[in-house]
């Protein structure tokens, strides 16, 4: 027997159940929260007064080569809906297949780069075949959670802001068809910007706005664009997201509370993004390019209400204290805050050079010119997707390496292991010493990010994608290694023998080790790195993500349940300077703030 029936926008009133319903949704990421502390979260969303969460779906995750698929653990979408239902949450799903999310490639798997000609976000065959069996794979694992199927999902919205790209008109059309075909019955909308409202409709799918502030009537245009249905805020941004080498955005709570209530008092449907932030761990992190290449730094805690290690703001209790006005019945009560420890300092015991760690790489890989990193023969030939990728080369003189703009994103430049500068999208040319005979050229590149907004996304291969000049003559003759530090790499590293215990002289770029002991539960801490330059952070195992000292991000944030009572293995993986301990904080810091509000409104478009 089919329950009555799910979310309906067939008047100026959203129905659920045949009852006047109104979404109080949250965002929150099952993929950028501890799964550990997936329930905290939710509980905390629950007493804040919502009654709807939303999540992101990513692609690059769920199939990281293709055809390789992983829904478990910290990945199991499933086990996490199941959780929203029983906290008594609705549940909206974005599946994509593009997100933004300030997600790599806006959650596109890099595979789908090894092709010159790939066109992301178009119904381009390529595209449109691998679309079809993620869809094939995600729609068998959700379609039980559906509303109709006595779950908890009670919308799916198609695609992802596709009006501010809207390069393809049957694109649209192809993703709604591909989610009806696979059954999907339930309520289904696109959410825009302003700018995109104009591009980004479809018949029998209800249009959503994305906003901060309240400007050029907004909320009246879509009512126009609509009129007799429900209006929404699909994304009410609640802070915004950083940059690395820029200040950490806030988003004062009073003026943020000021646009909630307006909203509300209309009548108007509201998500709040975000809600919970979160981490982008690991190098998932994405990046913006209009016109200039900006990654984004791996803490997502997007001044939203619950901070990035899951406290409660100033702003999550006066969104409490307005939500309750809409609810008959008292909320409950608000679990109580994680505990944070500040450990004592620990110090560097070993160290081992990233020239001796080759060897515990893949095979490397042979070719007269570069190939980026997509293109490896690597990982079952999907390619390598992130980190790091060294390029050898034998060189016969000095003078000017220029890079022709070919570096993605940014390259330390060694001739005989020494270290004689760097190359980015700013910096070009490096001068090379002279010296006799044959010589090593190598460039270690990093994926500091794909950008994940915007008309670049095709251009988003990385590595070296062309040609590297020394005094005008290409090179050829390159060895490549491919470094994307997985797991099974740390692995082999931790077990190596060669580790060197004369900390004196350490080499960088290297992996660093130290030891964390825990006395007693584990507690939430934050990895603070004075001292240090740039790299990236392991513990037993995790990527905690990316640490650079231009800030604004100045700690890692270190979730208690990825530590254990006793012994913990930190490995710092260092490019520049290292230091000969690691520090730990109660507290994060964000570095300078800017309040969003002083910012001009297209760069929140």
């Amino acid at each position: 027997m089919s329950r009555l029936k799910g979310l309906k926008a067939e008047s100026s009133q959203f129905t659920l159940e045949g009852k006047p319903f109104r979404i109080l949704g949250g965002s929150i990421h099952y993929f950028r929260v501890p799964r550990a502390y997936w329930e905290d979260r939710l509980l905390k969303m629950k007493a804040c007064g919502l009654n709807t969460l939303t999540t992101y779906v990513p692609w690059n995750l769920h199939e990281p080569e293709r055809g390789i698929f992983n829904f478990q653990d910290q990945l199991d979408l499933k086990a996490y809906v199941s959780l929203a239902a029983q906290m008594g949450l609705w549940v909206i799903l974005r599946p994509g297949p593009y997100i933004c999310a300030e997600w790599d490639l806006g959650g596109l798997p890099s595979w789908l780069l090894q092709d010159k000609d790939m066109q992301l976000r178009t119904t381009y065959p390529g595209f449109v075949d691998a679309v079809n069996l993620y869809f094939d794979k995600l729609f068998s694992v959700i379609k039980p959670l559906m509303f109709e199927e006595g779950g908890p999902i009670i919308a799916l919205q198609v695609e992802n802001e596709y009006g501010s790209f809207a390069r393809d008109e049957k694109y649209m059309p192809f993703i709604k068809n591909c989610l009806q075909s696979r059954g999907v019955n339930e309520l289904l909308l696109t959410s825009d910007n302003w700018e995109g409202l104009r591009y980004g409709g479809m018949d029998g799918v209800l249009k959503t706005i994305n906003l901060q502030r309240l400007s050029f009537g907004a909320i009246q245009h879509l009512a126009d664009m609509q009129p007799q249905k429900p209006l929404m805020v699909m994304e009410y941004w609640s802070g915004w997201f950083d940059v690395w080498g820029e200040h950490h955005h806030v988003f004062h709570a009073e003026d943020m509370l000021a646009v909630v209530s307006e909203i509300l008092e209309r009548g108007v449907s509201i998500n709040l993004y975000m809600f919970h932030g979160g981490t982008s761990f690991g190098f998932m992190n994405g990046a913006i390019d209009f016109g200039t290449y900006k990654p984004q730094v791996t803490s997502y805690d997007y001044d939203a209400p619950l901070s990035e290690a899951g406290d409660c703001t100033t702003k999550y209790q006066l969104l409490r204290n307005l939500f309750s006005q809409y609810h008959s019945e008292p909320l409950p009560e608000v679990p109580s805050a994680q505990e944070k420890r500040a450990y004592s300092p620990v110090f560097i015991q070993q160290h081992l050079s990233l020239w001796d760690t080759l060897h515990f790489t893949d095979k490397p890989h042979r070719s007269e010119r570069p190939v980026n990193m997509e293109n490896l023969p690597v990982n079952s030939n999907s390619g390598q997707s992130y980190g790091y990728t060294l390029y050898e080369t034998t060189i016969t003189s000095g003078g000017a390496l220029n890079s022709r703009n070919n570096i993605r994103d940014r390259a330390l430049v060694f001739v005989d292991r020494q270290c004689v500068g760097s190359l980015d999208y700013k910096t070009h040319e490096v001068a090379l010493p002279d010296g006799k005979g044959q010589r090593t050229l190598s460039l270690l590149v990093e994926n500091c990010g794909r950008v994940n907004y915007g008309k670049a996304l095709d251009e988003q291969r990385k590595g070296i994608v062309g040609d590297i000049v020394l005094n005008q003559s290409p090179l050829r003759g390159f060895t490549t290694f491919c470094l994307d530090m997985k797991p099974s790499f740390i692995k082999r590293l931790t077990n190596s023998g060669q580790w060197k215990t004369d900390l004196k002289s350490p080499t960088v770029p290297g992996f660093f080790q130290a030891r964390l002991s825990v006395d007693g539960p584990p507690k939430d801490t934050f990895i603070r790195l004075p001292g240090w330059g740039k790299g990236v952070v392991f513990v037993n195992g995790q990527n905690l993500g990316r640490y650079w000292f231009i800030g604004p991000q100045h700690f890692l944030y270190l979730p208690g349940p990825w530590l254990r009572s006793g012994q913990n293995q930190i490995i710092v993986f260092e490019e520049q300077r290292a230091d000969d301990r690691i520090l730990f904080a109660e507290n994060p810091d964000h570095g300078k703030t800017i309040d969003v509000y002083k910012l001009p409104f297209c760069t929140l478009l």
